[in-house]
């Protein structure tokens, strides 16, 4: 049986800050919309459909100085993720 292909996750710009949360433990917001490259309401907005789906967290540590916003997979997003390359890698025949 092949997994399921996660219409949430396959967004390119879904795609991108998943597999770059995927690879570490929590990113800076500023951090994903660099790497993107794409302004911070289009960063927002594909986060707030992610965390939606319940496969991102997002915080906002208080303390001293400028409060930053931090992003995080959920154990559900990891999965979630690793679904959906498995189905890629499936329709690609790897």
């Amino acid at each position: 049986m092949s997994e399921p292909f996660d219409e949430t996750i396959h967004a390119p710009h879904r795609l991108r800050i998943c597999a770059f949360l995927d690879a570490t433990t929590s990113a800076e917001f500023g951090t994903l919309r660099d790497m993107l490259g794409v302004a911070d309401s289009v960063v927002s907005k594909h986060l707030k459909v992610l965390q939606d789906a319940g496969y991102v967290a997002i915080a906002k540590p208080t303390g001293r100085g400028r409060v930053k916003t931090w992003v995080s997979l959920t154990a559900d997003g990891k999965q979630a993720y690793a679904r959906h390359v498995a189905a890629l890698r499936t329709l690609i025949g790897g």
